[in-house]
């Protein structure tokens, strides 16, 4: 393969020269497996194959001259609405049990089962008692927070039936949920019910499924995601802005190098503070090394980078590269986005693939159970199989591309408020005089049947551009740090209105607001505009895009989105054109459900375009210039 191919696969120049290298080392990588795959299963890519029951798998011939029905009866519109309902229910399952991990570590904190763990964030703290009427006079932090976890972790089941997170949703947005009967009742509730109604013989309505997608998609955003971003700020500090490094030029020659992958904030707070400590660095130093870096990954990588000064090693599709680097010592994996090929190449190197969590292990790595109650020991313990395997590193091996860039991250609803001087009026009044067109959401995974970051990248150019300001949370957020577009110098690249509103607050036109599950702050931010214009959330310039998406959680993430009625574009096609009834109630027919629907644009300036066009009409609908 020659490099005019290589070329087509990323547009991040670090990545390319792992990728050219994996090539002349003849090392496997995503992209390679993907070309392996092609064709891909036609019928798995219009989703008019199932599974459900082992009567198959059967599947509808799109073409008209095979099957139109499975074997018990169920036609393309219930396949295909059962299997995106599946698809959403994981990604909500995803999400939402990453959030009982929160709550269930916040519980530990406050009743001293989880000592290594404080409270960082008071204030935020007794705002949440005060918001969820937890009891404070005479109290001490501890009792409030352990109040407010089992508050949260009862609305897990269905003991109330309501979330306590509703009182912050618009109420026309919330009486459109009401009429359509998909409020959320308990996180865990929507996902059993989901895979209740997608069993053999059971639900075979196609719009009654996707209602049940959205509702499993809200409770997913506006609960069990919600919960896990709050309780972190709660833990872990809420982010304020700061700057920090990205890219795999992060990574150092002469230093111990352990990158941290994956979603859990509860791991990689304590590695962060484990190689800080003395003991830590006078080890590595034994061994040769003249310290420790440690760098995140993916959406752990988000975690940190927004509340510590650790520099972010890559999104999704980097993770094998940072393994042909040569440089890293241990890659320390949780949950959720970790490649099962990690192991086997990390084999050809001196790296150790160690997992920590007893949802996922992976044939091959080292398991190093993580818990709360015993965290920061179990810390130092990876932390010192990472020092001890430093001599084991073959220098000839070391390839560390230059590329690095300065970002600045942490752009928390309350970072926003505070440069805002503590109230939304100043961003909507901007809006209202047509100086901000309208805020996009850029968010969600890298998927190699886009060429790495380029999604990303050009639709965050395309928007601010023509004054949108844009926020990021998870892969996409990464990729705009790596170009360089969350620095307030980017801000040169934005239109006249949008730059003269950053170059005055001193920040960047793209925003960084987290990880995958802090798309929750974005809801935030949603409703607070409606509620201060007096409107729907539907009735707002905003929009929602996933060029690169890949995962279930983004199916997720796109559910809740669109039922909270903002307009959605995705730039990989999901498995739903099996079905053209299905395929036009998501695209067409949601508009007039729930005031949002779907579009798939895999060109990102065409994408910018129909965002720009969807914020025109909702201007103009406002009677704003």
């Amino acid at each position: 393969m020659d490099k005019n191919e290589h070329a087509q696969k990323s547009i991040d120049p670090a990545s390319l020269a792992l990728i050219e290298r994996a090539a002349q080392e003849g090392k496997e990588l995503a992209w390679d497996r993907f070309k392996e795959q092609e064709p891909q299963c036609g019928f798995g890519l219009l989703g008019i194959c199932c599974r459900n029951c082992n009567m198959g798998p059967c599947r509808i011939d799109p073409f008209g001259n095979g099957p139109d029905k499975g074997v018990c009866g169920a036609d393309a519109d219930t396949i295909v609405a059962r299997n995106l309902l599946r698809t959403i229910a994981a990604g909500a399952a995803a999400h939402s049990d990453h959030g009982r991990d929160i709550v269930e570590t916040l519980l530990h904190a406050a009743t001293g089962e989880g000592a290594d763990y404080s409270i960082k964030d008071e204030a935020k703290l007794m705002a949440l008692a005060g918001e969820l009427n937890v009891p404070t006079e005479g109290r001490s932090s501890n009792d409030i927070a352990a109040d407010i976890a089992k508050k949260a972790i009862a609305e897990f089941g269905s003991e109330k039936g309501t979330f306590e997170f509703m009182a912050r949703v618009p109420q026309p947005r919330k009486d459109i949920w009401a009429s359509l009967n998909i409020l959320p009742r308990g996180i865990d509730r929507e996902v059993v019910e989901a895979m209740h109604r997608t069993h053999m013989g059971v639900d075979t309505d196609y719009v009654n499924l996707i209602l049940q997608g959205l509702r499993t998609g809200l409770s997913d955003g506006w609960g069990g995601s919600m919960w896990a971003t709050e309780l972190s700020d709660v833990l872990f500090g809420t982010p304020k802005p700061h700057k920090g490094v990205s890219n795999l030029g992060v990574l150092k020659e002469d230093e111990v190098n352990i990158i941290v992958h994956g979603h859990e904030p509860t791991l990689s707070e304590m590695i962060v503070q484990a190689v800080r400590e003395p003991e830590m660095i006078e080890l590595a130093r034994s061994k040769g090394a003249k310290g420790i870096t440690v760098a995140g990954m993916c959406c752990t990588g988000n975690e940190i980078l927004m509340r510590h000064d650790v520099p972010i090693a890559g999104n999704f599709l980097q993770q094998e590269l940072a393994i042909v680097t040569g440089a890293v010592e241990a890659m320390v994996v949780d949950v959720q986005c970790i490649m099962p090929a990690l192991t086997g190449l990390a084999e050809c190197y001196h790296t150790k693939i160690i997992s920590t969590s007893p949802k996922a292990k992976f044939p091959g790595a080292q398991h190093v159970p993580f818990s709360e109650e015993k965290a920061l020991e179990t810390a130092r313990e990876i932390v010192r199989i990472a020092i001890e395997n430093y001599p084991n590193r073959n220098k000839e091996k070391v390839f560390i591309p230059s590329e690095k860039m300065e970002f600045v991250a942490g752009f928390s609803v309350e970072a926003i408020l505070s440069a805002l001087g503590g109230s939304l009026n100043p961003l909507l009044d901007a809006i209202k005089a047509g100086t901000i067109k309208g805020i996009a959401a850029v968010v969600g995974c890298n998927n190699p049947k886009i060429q790495h970051d380029y999604g990303h990248i050009t639709l965050a150019e395309e928007l601010i551009k023509e004054d949108v300001l844009v926020v990021e949370t998870g892969c996409a957020a990464i990729a705009s740090a790596k170009a360089g577009l969350l620095l307030p110098e980017a801000a040169a690249k934005a239109g006249p209105g949008l730059r003269s509103i950053c170059e005055s607050l001193g920040i960047p036109p793209v925003l960084h607001m987290g990880s995958c599950v802090d798309i929750s702050r974005i809801l935030l931010v949603a409703a607070a505009a409606a509620n201060a214009l007096g409107v729907d959330i539907s009735d707002l310039p905003l929009a929602g895009a996933a060029p690169e998406w890949m995962s279930e959680k983004a199916v997720s993430i796109g559910a809740y989105v669109v039922a909270t009625g903002i307009f959605t574009v995705l730039g990989t096609v999901p498995p739903v054109l099996g079905s053209n009834n299905v395929a036009a109630l998501l695209t067409q027919g949601a508009n007039d459900v729930v005031g949002a629907a779907f579009a798939v644009e895999g060109d990102p300036k065409k994408a910018a375009a129909l965002i720009l066009e969807h914020m025109k009409g909702k201007r103009a609908k406002l009677g704003l210039p």
